[in-house]
This record gives structure tokens, sequence and C-alpha cells, in this order.
């Protein structure tokens, strides 16, 4: 607080040296005075201010000759005109008149000395250091400016409590003076903890820096180079754009600053124009304000630097100051965002009226009236209706804002002192009534709202401007609007006239676009500088994120180059496929054979015939080839727990039941015939000991025991696989991965090797137990079966290797039946001749003759 309280010292100081030097001696021109009930101050840069060396601390001297300033001529105009009319209004402000002090702010020294001349009392030309802001009132109510962030931003901060002490019963602080600029857009200024008694008429550059953003991603323009100008506004203003813009993926290529200094032709701008042209973007972003925008476009006119976009700030997108550069119509395409286009009714005349007036000659200035002379134009009370300053579209959007200040302070007096009923209440008002009062403000200024955000802001909107170059001059053609908030962009390219060839919109790119699925690999410091990898397969490119592929979910899958997921196709073997008709056929019509030919063998269970096959035995084997055909049911449709547990076991067992039984048939015609002579000790053990039943019990039980293990260790499970194809889902039972289902098929192959052995020994028996032929092929077939399944399965691993497992199993099942049973069904139905005591009988004795003869 001492620092603070040392600062305000410091600035009194500054107007003591001013009044030392009898600056108070001068009278100020009665333009800018006007006494009333309440007090407005304007700050207007009337003049421009000069660089010089200053060996003390004084107020630059505004009134020079040559430094007149036409456009704050036209706000200072406007300012004064909306006073006039609201001290003219029997319904704003009735029986209450307002008055104004205007400054001419030429320069800093200026800025501050206005600033504190309108935080003096009343009376003597003081400040006073209070405790309690709620009784402090000086004579000024508001002020109206002034235009630049830098001035303006001084001017808040001299007005903000933070140089005076706090109020205790309020958490918000109280201001000095309320100030509302025509000028001033820099997004700092919304700062309400800073800047507590700041509001404006012009747009929040906020709101600017997010439209040209969407200017530039409309055009997709992603490459840029961005200039800006020395002080709060440029520099700020960049600031802001280049945060803004990198976020929304655009890059910038080269960034500078113009200084105050700059002169055309300089090192320093040489050097700023020598980094443009070797910039490969096609865009420029100038956010400058006007002065040092003529300095940089004439720089550009020097350097021959042609062929670009520019993309201009409202500060001089639409200052003939800047168009009427020489050579500037070669620069380029000119884009940029200009405040929405406003008059002042009535503004033009009343200039002309105040040219007209008999003001009398200008009083002579003395040399040491440096800061009365801040309310001195010289030039202004020396025009005619002939020397006026023209009135132009830019000054006459800034007049606009000024002439809206006024009102706005007028609204929120009127509410503050009860004038609605008709009568004011006039009284003493403190600057922080008036500031909550402007807050609430919301009237019609001329077909156009006026009100402000919390953060003092008006609610507003730009225009999209182009320059066109068609006609003999620069015209401004309006393509459009932006809105907020959100903010939105509605503009109309056909309006635009670009430099390039056919028409054609510029490319700003550091890198081309890449084609669909392919990745950004960033080559540089910029992620604007990539080259482009497709996406592997499997992954995809989400354009949320346009540098990584991203790995598709488990139930999806992507080819090369992808930018989406597709979902898996879900593959078994279904019911309704034609494959499928033709198996479910084909097992079909065997299991209906095998119960049709155990139907026959039971009506013709005694003939010789349905004997030699083995009697009731055939219906063990029929009834196990039967089971195995069931089981291959379970390789239709969908897998389940059940059929994954069954299917192949199953098919295992009932085929080493038939299998063990057709070996023993066959070893036991052998024993029969060859051996029952030569070894009748072994003969008779076997009968009485019920050797073929035997082996098929033990046989059997150890392929049973072979596949509970399988079931128990080696669990065959529905599964859903995704490695062997990446656009399929494989639904499949596991049991083809186990070593349970190697065992149980391996066993199947010894049983095979035994029965084909038995079968050949018996080669040479009788005719008719003669199976060797038949039984022979039937077991070769089954081992070129499997063995196509087993080479199928290590080359194929699709949707129908469960269709080829199926077709091995129905092969083997049918090779068994058709080898050993249908030829048997053939005599018994076809030759019964051959189904006799006698023939059977026959045979034996021809066998016994050719066994002895040899």
């Amino acid at each position: 607080m001492l620092l603070c309280t040392a600062c305000l010292v410091g600035l009194q100081l500054l107007i003591s040296c001013c009044w030392a030097f009898a600056c108070h001696s001068t009278e100020p021109s009665p333009d800018f005075t006007l006494p009333g009930d309440y007090l407005l101050a304007g700050l207007f840069p009337l003049h421009s201010g000069c660089l010089q060396v200053r060996h003390r601390p004084e107020v630059t001297l505004c009134d020079r000759t040559g430094s007149f300033n036409e456009h704050g001529y036209h706000l200072f105009q406007a300012m004064r005109l909306g006073v006039e009319e609201i001290n003219n209004s029997t319904t704003l402000l009735p029986n209450v008149t307002l008055g104004y002090q205007l400054y001419d702010v030429c320069s800093d020294s200026a800025n501050v000395y206005a600033t504190l001349s309108v935080l003096s009392l009343p009376g003597p030309r003081h400040i006073e250091l209070q405790g309690d802001l709620l009784c402090y009132s000086p004579k000024v109510l508001a002020v109206i400016g002034p235009d630049t962030t830098n001035r303006a931003a001084t001017t808040a901060a001299l007005l903000s409590p933070f140089l005076m002490p706090l109020v205790s019963w309020s958490l918000r602080p109280l201001p000095i003076s309320l100030q509302i600029s025509y000028g001033a857009s820099s997004e700092t200024l919304s700062v309400k903890r800073q800047y507590p008694s700041f509001l404006r008429t012009i747009p929040n550059d906020k709101y600017q820096v997010e439209t040209m953003v969407l200017l530039l991603q409309r055009f997709g323009w992603t490459w840029i180079s961005l200039v800006g100008s020395s002080g709060d506004y440029g520099q700020l203003g960049v600031q802001a754009l280049e945060k803004q813009a990198t976020d929304q993926g655009i890059c910038i290529a080269f960034k500078d600053i113009v200084p105050f200094s700059a002169q055309v032709g300089d090192q320093r701008m040489q050097r700023l124009m020598r980094h443009l042209a070797q910039a490969t973007a096609t865009v420029v972003v100038v956010f400058s304000n006007r002065l040092l925008a003529r300095v940089f476009f004439e720089s550009v006119v020097l350097a021959n630097l042609t062929g670009k976009v520019w993309v201009a700030s409202e500060a001089w997108v639409l200052s003939r100051h800047i168009t009427g550069v020489p050579g500037i119509q070669r620069i380029g395409t000119v884009l940029g965002v200009a405040i929405q286009k406003r008059t002042v009714p009535g503004l033009k005349a009343f200039e002309e009226a105040y040219a007209r007036a008999d003001k009398g000659a200008p009083r002579p200035c003395h040399k040491s009236s440096c800061c009365s002379s801040n309310q001195v134009c010289r030039e202004c009370e020396a025009f005619t209706a002939h020397t006026m300053p023209k009135l132009k579209g830019f000054s006459m959007s800034s007049a606009y804002n000024a002439y809206r200040a006024v009102y706005a302070v007028a609204h929120g007096l009127h509410q503050l002192l009860g004038c609605a009923s008709g009568v004011c209440s006039r009284g003493r008002v403190y600057p922080w009534q008036l500031l909550e009062q402007i807050h609430k403000v919301n009237f019609l200024l001329h077909k156009d709202t006026v009100m402000f955000n919390d953060n003092g802001d008006p609610l507003s909107s730009y225009n999209i401007i182009a320059w066109d170059w068609s006609g003999p001059k620069w015209t401004f053609t309006v393509l459009g609007s932006s809105t907020w908030s959100p903010v939105q962009l509605d503009i109309n390219e056909t309006k635009i006239q670009w430099h390039g060839k056919d028409n054609q919109v510029p490319k700003s790119v550091c890198s081309s676009d890449c084609l669909e699925g392919h990745q950004r690999v960033v080559t540089g410091f910029h992620p604007c500088c990539f080259e482009c990898v497709p996406c592997g397969a499997g992954t995809f490119l989400n354009k949320s994120d346009l540098y990584r592929c991203q790995p598709c979910g488990k139930e999806e899958w992507a080819p090369e180059g992808s930018q989406t997921c597709f979902p898996r196709t879900v593959v078994f073997l279904a019911c309704q496929e034609h494959t499928s008709w033709v198996l479910l056929a084909a097992n079909t019509l065997l299991l209906l054979l095998l119960l049709g030919t155990a139907g026959l063998f039971a009506w013709h269970l005694d003939t010789p015939v349905v004997r030699s096959a083995g009697g009731r035995l055939c219906f063990l084997m029929l009834g196990s080839l039967a089971a195995g055909s069931g089981s291959l049911y379970g390789f239709f449709g969908e897998p389940t727990r059940p059929a994954c547990l069954l299917r192949q076991a199953l098919f295992a067992l009932g085929f080493t039941i038939f299998l063990s039984c057709l070996t023993v048939r066959s070893f036991q015609l052998i024993i029969i015939f060859k051996f029952s002579a030569k070894a009748p000790t072994f003969y008779r053990v076997w009968v009485q000991n019920h050797g073929a039943g035997l082996f098929v019990m033990i046989s059997s039980a150890a392929q049973l025991l072979i596949c509970l293990t399988w079931l128990v260790v080696w669990t065959p499970l529905p599964t859903r696989e995704y490695q062997r194809f990446p656009h399929l889902v494989m639904l499949e039972c596991t049991e083809a991965n186990s070593l349970g289902f190697i065992l149980a098929f391996l066993y199947n192959g010894l049983l095979s090797i035994s029965a084909f052995a038995c079968s050949y020994l018996g080669k040479d028996l009788p005719e008719n137990y003669n199976e060797a032929k038949c039984v022979t092929f039937s077991l070769l077939f089954n081992f070129m079966s499997w063995i196509a399944f087993f080479t199928t399965a290590s080359v194929y691993d699709g949707k129908y290797l469960p269709a080829v497992n199926m077709l091995a199993g129905l092969s083997s099942l049918s090779s068994g039946f058709g080898g050993y049973f249908l030829p048997k069904c053939y005599v018994i139905l076809c030759r019964p001749d051959l189904n006799s005591t006698e023939h059977f009988q026959a045979s034996i004795q021809d066998y016994t003759r050719h066994r002895g003869s040899t």
C-alpha cells in the first residue's frame, strides 16, 4: 500500500511541475468545456504525438503545427453532439444538463495529465487521499476514452481503486471514477479484478481473435505468418492469436513485432521483410494499429512482397490511411475483421455547423503552457465548411462508439436519478453508484441495442471485409459477419476477388493433407509439417487425432489405411448354408441306413449271413456307428458347451467300439479257420473266457478313459478366435488344440491298423467269410480321409474347417458301414440263395479241400 501511495504522490508531483511552469495561466478553448449539472470527461487524440527527448517531467505540447489528427477530431465532435442531443431531450434526463471536460491526449504524458485532472476535486486542483472512497466525489463522473489500449490501460489503472485504500465493507473494489473506452479492445481490460471500473463500446479482442481463427480455418490456412505492432494492442493480440491458432491446429511459420521507432527502409524493417519473403506461408495476419500498419505496408511495397493474403485486424482494415499507400494494390488479397458499421445521425451537419460558427481568431499559446494546451486546438477553430476534415466510414464507426458511450452514461444516470417519473432528483452522485447502473442499461439507440455483459463488453458483432480493386480505387466489400457467443462465421466467399489465377483460393499449408487413413508424422518443430504414413491393418485414423493411428476394438477390424473400424463378421458352420445342407443330408441318410440295417439284421438274425457277420455283435457295431453319426450334428450351428464336450469325444468313442468289434471279428475268424486245429488250447481259452467280448470291453474302456481325461484336463469349450483372420471372429471349440484330441485319434489309428492287419490275414478264408477286400478298402478310405483332414487343417484354418472335420468323420463312418455291412445287406436282399446253410457248408468244404491239397 505504501508503494501505491508513493506512485500516486509521484503523479501529483508531475502535475505540480506543470503548474510550476505557469501552465494554469492559459485559458482553454471554450469548445473543450461545457458547464452542466454533471460533468463527463472526454479523452481524444486531436493531434498526433511525436517522439522527443525530455529532460524534465512535463506534459507534451499537443497543439503543434502539422500534427492534427482528423480521425480524433470526428470522435471529439461525436461526444459533443451526443451531449447536446441529451441536453435537448425531454425524455432522457429531463431537467438535468450534462457538461463535459474534453482533453487532447496526443501522448502518454498528456493522457496521464488528463486522467489526473479528471480525478481532481471541484474547485481546488488536487487529489485527496482518503480512507473511505464512498465519499470521494471528483468533479467528473465518467471518462469517455481514450482510444488506444496502452492509454486506456493507464487511465483504467489510475481510476482503479488499488491506488487508493480499499473500503472495508465491500469485497468488490470501488472505482474513483468510471471509464468507457470507444477504442481500446484488448482482452486484458476485461479483467475486473484489475480494472473494476472499465467498460467499452468497442468489441473485445477476444472475439476478434476467435473470428480471425475461424476465418483461417474456413479457407484451410494452417501455415501463417504473424505480425503485430508494438504496444498492448498489437502484442497482446498477437499472443492471443498465436495461442488460439495453435490450439486449433494452425502453425506460426514466422512471427515478429513492428517497433514504435520503425521507419520505412531501415534495417529492422528490411530484416522483417526478408524473413516474410523466406517464410513459405502465403497468409500473413497483421495485428497492428494504423500508424505502424502504414509503415509496415510501405515496407512491403518497397520490398515488392506480393502474392500473399493479408488478414487485417479491425484497427486498420478500413483505414484510408493504409489504402493510400502507393503501390499497395500489388500486394495481393486483403481480408479483415471490422467493427460493424454504424453511423451517427447528424454528425456531418453538426461538424459543418461548427465550421461555420464564428469562433473568433485563434488565441496565442504560451510556450510554457504545456498542460492547458491539451485543451487548445487552433486548427479546429480555423476550419471552414470547405476545409473541414472529410468524414469517412472508418471514422464514422469509431465516432459512433464514442457517441454510444455518452448515451450509455446518460441512461445509467437516468436510472440512478429516478428520472422515469418525468422529473430527476438531482443530488450528489458517486462514480461507484453510476457504475452499477451502467452495467444494467439496455436501450435502443438508432436501432442498435446498447448493453454490457459482466465484463463491461458490448454485445456487438464484426463484419468480414475484403478489399476490392476491381475499380479505379480500393473499395471495401462486406463478405459477411461474425456473431457470438459462441463465435460463428457467416460469409459469402463468392464475393472475394482472389489475386491468384482463375480466382482460386490460395493455399497456405506446410504439408498437404494426407489421404484417408494416413497418419501425420511430424518432420520438424511444427505439427503442420509432416509426412503421410498409412495406418496399419487393425488400426484406424480418428479425425480428432490425425497424428496417431488408434487400434480397433476387439470385435472390430480395419484394413491398411482405414479411416474407421468395421464390425468383425462372426462366422461358424451355420445350418442355412448350402455346404451344411449337403452334409446334413448325407449324415441323416447314413443314420437312416444304419437304423434300416439294424432292423434288417434283427429280422434275419438267425440267417447264416447275420450269424457269420457276428450275430448280436452287429447291433453293437451299428449302434457305435450311429453314435458317431449323431455326434456329427454338433458341428452345425454356433458352438455350445455341450456340443464342444460331446462331438469329438463321442465320435472317437463310437468309432473305437466299431473298430474294436471289426478287429476282434476278423481275428476270431482267423482263429477259427487257421488256429483252432494248430493251437487248440488257445482257441479253447479264447472261447471259454469270451475273448471277443473281453477285447471289445477293454479296448472301449481304454478309449473311454482317454476321452474322460481329455474332457477333464483339456476341456473343450466354445471360444471366439480373433488372431486367425483380421476381419472375422471364429466361433469354434478348443478341442483341436489339445493333447487329448491327439491321443484319442492316435488310439483309433492303432485300432484301424490292427483291424486292417487282421482282415488282410483272412483274405483266403471261405468266400462267405472272406471280408478282406471290402474291409481293407474301407479302412484305406478311412486312413485317406483323416490324412486329408489333417493336411487341410495344417494349411487352412477358416470357417469351413469344421465342415472338413465332419466330412472326414462322415467318410470314416460311411466307409466302415459300406465295407462291412453293405455286402451282407446285398446278400440278404438281392441274393437270398446265398443266405442258406447249404451254401455256407459248401463254401467251408471247398476251403477245407483247398487247404488239404496245399
